[in-house]
């Protein structure tokens, strides 16, 4: 549809009596053909005069012996939790070599499969190759900023129920805070004074992140589906459904094994906790949220990004004012893209452990059992003593019964998703405007109620968005704070190479896209 905007469309048409279609239009067809091809070139070319980044791991798979800080789920394991070494060489075989016949060679030791390890493999029509964009490498095993990130994912679990409307005055959410900020290497958002608050716990880092209410409009408004309307209650499962919390089913987890099923609550609510938010990062498709938060700005008829060619036009036949047709399937692009982009990065550069594992690791330095190089501000932290108090050991409390899926841990591709889909979505909408009427879940998850603060804009509401859906990740225990932050970026990289080749394809006179990045720079492409 946006194509009947570049002029030539209708030379597609052999009227009665009227000329012939290549005599139609500005373009005839052969010329038009050559156009097109010469435009695929040039997008290609573009992609291709980008410098290669080089793609650095930690040096963990070196570092450690029998792979103890890598990601090993899913293949077979001892009594101990270590990965068979002949079925980890057979994974680095596969993708050393890429060959169809040697993944399938892989070992496991259970009916779970490998997930996606070919995706790291997989090409790209439109953006940069998977092999183009790259991540920093991930925190070292033994680190102490690896400590942090497991010390706040311990407090996530714990107050995986408590509703980000009682933050502020909750007792564990306070201590949560107060544990967290004596940390030396934690790289979450701080106050002024260094300090961890009930306003900066488990939030990201961009302004958007920090104001009004812990979860994005966009995630508790209704979303208009043309004639229908989707209120957005969740099916969300009971507090205290907690997994993984004894060592032999972690260890049958890591194996592949089967896991059970959580068990829900009867009445959908609106996201008023951690484990609400980490359900709906569990069953969403990659691109959901950001087609919600699409078709809420439509609804609302938010103001376009003022940079935008058919603003000032006599014509509404620019592919800007084709709206959902137009903005919605790249937005589902990008989320795709991304995901090519993160998962070259997870199997065949990184592979770093899940922190389910990690804490497996923890768990057994902490019985007496290993002597892993686990730093000791994560072995000494009162967040594993409290979990070792309800739960009976210094395992990871995981929201889902399967604990993560069986692909590595960094980077993460819904936080690659959602910073693809946010750029989309801010390269096309005005950040600046203002949010009608926000709200905020009461503690219930049943009602939504008038937020009284400073004003939403819409930029700052997607970014809210995109840290929400990482974030859930991280609340349910799959993912790090690292990989949320270093995999938005990726995919907000991918997304804008994604635009600059889409530029090429308009007929209207456009200076770019101009838009405002997660590290608050305005780039124009």
């Amino acid at each position: 549809m946006a194509g009947l905007a570049m002029g030539g469309g209708l030379g597609s048409l052999l009227l009665p009596g009227r000329a012939g279609a290549e005599e139609l239009g500005p373009v005839n067809a052969p010329r038009r053909v050559a156009q097109a091809r010469e435009v695929r070139i040039e997008a290609a070319n573009q992609q291709a005069r980008r410098p290669l980044p080089r793609h650095l791991a930690n040096g963990d798979e070196q570092r450690h012996p029998g792979f103890i800080a890598n990601f090993t789920k899913g293949l077979p394991h001892d009594s101990r939790g270590h990965v068979e070494p002949g079925a980890y060489a057979a994974l680095l075989q596969a993708l050393r070599t890429g060959r169809p016949d040697d993944f399938e060679r892989i070992p496991l030791g259970g009916a779970r499969k490998l997930a996606n390890p070919q995706a790291a493999l997989a090409f790209d029509l439109i953006g940069p190759d998977s092999h183009h964009v790259t991540l920093p490498p991930a925190p070292a095993f033994a680190s102490a900023e690896s400590a942090g990130e497991m010390v706040e994912l311990y407090w996530m679990a714990l107050a995986r129920d408590i509703p980000f409307a009682e933050y502020d005055t909750h007792p564990l959410t306070r201590a949560a805070a107060e544990d967290i900020s004596s940390l030396s290497d934690f790289r979450g958002p701080r106050e002024a004074d260094g300090t961890v608050t009930s306003r900066t716990l488990f939030r990201g880092t961009t302004p958007g992140d920090l104001n009004g209410p812990y979860v994005s409009q966009f995630l508790l408004w209704d979303v208009p589906h043309g004639a229908q309307l989707l209120r957005q209650q969740n099916r969300v499962p009971v507090a205290a459904d907690d997994y993984m919390t004894v060592f032999g089913e972690w260890l049958a987890i890591q194996n592949g094994h089967a896991p059970g099923k959580n068990v829900f609550d009867a009445t959908r609510r609106y996201l008023r906790n951690l484990r609400d938010l980490g359900e709906f990062v569990h069953v969403d498709f990659s691109f959901q949220a950001y087609l919600n938060a699409q078709l809420i700005l439509q609804g609302l008829r938010a103001p376009f990004n003022p940079t935008h060619p058919y603003l000032s036009s006599r014509t509404q036949q620019g592919v800007v004012t084709f709206g959902n047709e137009y903005i919605a399937p790249l937005v589902a692009a990008a989320a795709n893209r991304a995901q090519k982009a993160v998962y070259f990065q997870k199997w065949a550069v990184h592979r770093r452990l899940r922190p389910e594992e990690y804490a497996g690791r923890v768990h057994r330095v902490r019985t007496g059992a290993a002597d892993y190089p686990v730093h000791s501000e994560v072995l000494n932290n009162q967040a594993v003593d409290r979990v070792f108090s309800r739960f009976g050991s210094h395992l990871l409390p995981m929201a889902f019964p399967e604990g993560s899926p069986i692909h590595p841990s960094y980077g993460a591709a819904h936080s690659a998703a959602a910073g693809a889909c946010v750029t989309i979505l801010k390269a096309f909408y005005d950040a600046s405007y203002v949010l009608p009427t926000p709200v905020v879940a009461d503690s219930e998850g049943l009602a939504l109620v008038p937020y009284s603060g400073p004003p939403l804009t819409v930029g700052g509401e997607l970014d809210k968005l995109a840290y929400n859906c990482s974030i859930g990740r991280n609340g349910a225990g799959v993912h790090y704070r690292s990989e949320a932050i270093e995999s938005m970026i990726l995919g907000e990289t991918v997304a804008l190479e994604m635009l600059r080749d889409e530029r090429l394809t308009f007929n209207e006179s456009f200076r770019g896209f101009t838009l405002t990045r997660f590290d608050g720079t305005t780039v124009t492409l």
